[in-house]
């Protein structure tokens, strides 16, 4: 059995090919919704809930898994660090999922923030900003003292947690928008003209994510893009390549 850490769009295909493949399937995922997902995309079982280290080590103490794929965010470092070590630890084969990485457009209204840190200052010049960076790190820029008296609007998944989170952070539901992404071109543009946006914070999440349409409308009506640097994974690989290790090394369950 292969376990997939899933969450992202790319965990479901991921859970799609390995099925075809003729392997058998559990997958992790946070939220319900998340888990309602993965049994769509045709997992045999699902482990919904947030995963710490001692819950996945408990995963691959059963003797039933063979293989791990990680195909959490790009920027779920922490996560990623974790599965990594406790899968040598245990001796289970690791792979890490490699995102196809998009090309930006090179434009004088697009810069890369290195950190949140930079990222936040790059924002902080701005009016009105939109983060379209999920919920982790709201308060970086809600607590940042640069940011008093900024309007900050924040695109989130439509779920309870993320919600609470963004009131707690002192974000009025007019500041909130609560939506499952990846948006289209369109309605981008019209997010950003409805809320009078000046600046947009967003990840290099990748095709996936939707930052192609997103950098794209911001920067057709003159907006300031600002990207976060993608962490680097020089071990990653492409779902084919994984598929081709897990066929040599790891039978099918026909």
């Amino acid at each position: 059995m292969i376990l997939t850490l899933a969450g992202t769009a790319d965990g479901r295909e991921i859970i799609r090919t390995l099925k075809e493949a003729g392997y058998q399937v559990i997958a992790t995922a946070v939220t319900p919704y998340g888990a309602k997902l993965a049994r769509e995309a045709g997992a045999d079982r699902v482990r919904e809930g947030a995963l710490e280290g001692e819950d996945l080590a408990a995963l691959l103490g059963t003797g039933k898994i063979e293989a791990v794929i990680d195909a959490t965010h790009p920027y779920a470092t922490t996560i990623t660090s974790r599965a990594r070590e406790i899968c040598r630890v245990a001796g289970i084969p690791y792979f890490r999922y490699q995102r196809p990485v998009v090309e930006l457009p090179a434009h004088p209204n697009l810069l890369i923030a290195a950190d949140w840190t930079q990222a936040v200052e790059l924002a902080s010049r701005y009016g009105t900003i939109m983060l379209t960076i999920g919920t982790r790190h709201l308060e970086l820029f809600t607590a940042a003292p640069a940011m008093a008296g900024k309007r900050i609007i924040a695109r989130v998944l439509p779920e309870v947690t993320s919600l609470e989170k963004c009131r707690q952070l002192g974000l009025w539901p007019g500041d909130i928008i609560a939506i499952q992404g990846p948006c289209s071109y369109e309605l981008n543009l019209a997010l950003y003209r409805q809320f009078g946006v000046e600046a947009v914070v967003t990840k290099d999440s990748g095709s996936t994510g939707g930052v192609e349409s997103k950098i794209q409308a911001a920067l057709d009506l003159g907006l300031q893009v600002i990207v976060l640097r993608r962490p680097p994974e020089p071990d990653s690989l492409p779902m084919e390549e994984i598929i081709g290790q897990l066929q040599r090394d790891i039978p099918t369950e026909d």
